[in-house]
């Protein structure tokens, strides 16, 4: 997608073609984005534009499964509302979503223990049974053993000086979570990528969870991890009480999947501080924080 130069104004020129009732809306671009660039519609509306090869598949995932999950989740969710469609100006499909206001947890981490319950309650909500026909994904609600190479490459790519955690207790987190029994239920919608990029705080606590684009069925040990992912030290006793739907073996495999998340923060935090393709500067300090929190709870 390099050899596309995604701007305001073919942004406003593919909206100002598919969708002529929504071209006098400010447009603004916001930072930050992974496999999408974004922009702000107007007060209440976001662009999505994909600049990677997987992103889309992954708009086009969103677009035809959040619209069903959305109505029963009590946190706000970039509903989609338009689909671009592929043309000569730009061959990729693109979208138009709800904006969820608020700021990026890696910008304004959560501070209030509350969060807990809201976090809980939002996931209590989506992890119902998912149908047949639902995404799966190769490296989200699977065992983890299918995981072991990714844990192993990460940890080996961690710069000494970008973690102060002992990385002998983190192997053994990972250990003691491959150790667990695997997720034998039928599958559970998930949203497959919680970390703080993905989700916005208002007053120090969650007000929104944004970019499903990763979301599949399978174990929610996957979004489990967020106890220690997001929420602030000590936060996540309270989470899985309140969402109650947890054994030991759950939480050894949500604590080991944290960790391997923390890692990858820490890594990507790592490439930004080094301005690499890719980087992103705040996530490092989120994935040390976070993976302190994991340690903490052992």
């Amino acid at each position: 997608m390099d050899s596309f130069q995604i701007d305001d104004s073919l942004v406003r020129s593919l909206v100002r073609e598919q969708h002529p009732d929504l071209a006098e809306l400010d447009l603004r671009e916001v930072a930050g984005g992974w496999d999408n660039q974004l922009w702000r519609l107007g007060d209440e509306l976001a662009v999505r534009m994909p600049r990677t090869e997987r992103a889309p598949s992954l708009l086009r995932n969103e677009h035809r499964w959040l619209p069903t999950l959305a109505p029963r989740l009590p946190l706000p969710v970039p509903t989609p509302m338009r689909i671009g469609e592929p043309s000569t100006r730009f061959p990729r499909p693109w979208t138009i979503a709800t904006w969820v206001p608020g700021e990026p947890a890696d910008r304004a981490p959560i501070s209030h223990a509350r969060a807990a319950d809201t976090l809980a309650g939002f996931l209590k909500a989506l992890h119902v049974k998912a149908p047949a026909e639902a995404p799966v994904s190769p490296d989200r609600g699977v065992p983890l053993k299918t995981l072991t190479d990714a844990f192993e490459k990460t940890l080996g790519n961690l710069a000494p000086e970008s973690v102060t955690a002992d990385l002998r207790n983190v192997q053994d987190v990972w250990d003691e979570a491959l150790a667990a029994p695997d997720w034998e239920d039928p599958p559970v919608w998930l949203h497959g990528d919680l970390h703080p990029a993905n989700v916005v705080v208002l007053d120090g606590t969650l007000s929104g969870v944004i970019d499903f684009g990763d979301m599949c069925a399978g174990d929610p040990a996957v979004d489990l991890a967020a106890a220690w992912v997001l929420l602030p030290a000590g936060a996540a006793a309270r989470f899985f009480d309140a969402y109650a739907h947890v054994d030991e073996a759950m939480i050894r495999r949500a604590r080991g999947l944290a960790a391997l998340k923390s890692l990858v923060l820490i890594l990507i935090g790592q490439a930004g501080d080094r301005g690499l393709p890719g980087g992103k500067p705040t996530w490092g300090p989120a994935g040390r924080a976070a993976l302190d929190r994991v340690l903490a709870s052992i």
